[in-house]
């Protein structure tokens, strides 16, 4: 019998076994972990979002009371000619 025939076997046998028992109460752990996972992933959503909100809104009124793109005033007079 070959190395790789004796490994065929063991897992054979590994696969056929009984699988090992579930503890009873590790499918209301999972759904009580999977549950706080889903709220936390949801807090954090709507936290990014309204970052994002607050970001745009900020923006806006920056825009709107600085006005970039409006050329500044000239801070140099013109030469009085012709007086």
């Amino acid at each position: 019998m070959s190395p790789m025939d004796r490994r065929e076997d063991a897992v054979r046998r590994i696969l056929e076994d009984a699988p090992p028992p579930v503890p009873p109460n590790l499918h209301a752990d999972v759904v009580r972990r999977g549950s706080r996972m889903l709220r936390r992933q949801k807090t954090a959503r709507r936290l990014l979002w309204l970052l994002l909100f607050a970001a745009a809104v900020t923006f806006v009124v920056w825009a709107s009371m600085a006005r970039p793109w409006v050329e500044p005033p000239s801070e140099v007079t013109p030469p009085l000619t012709g007086w």
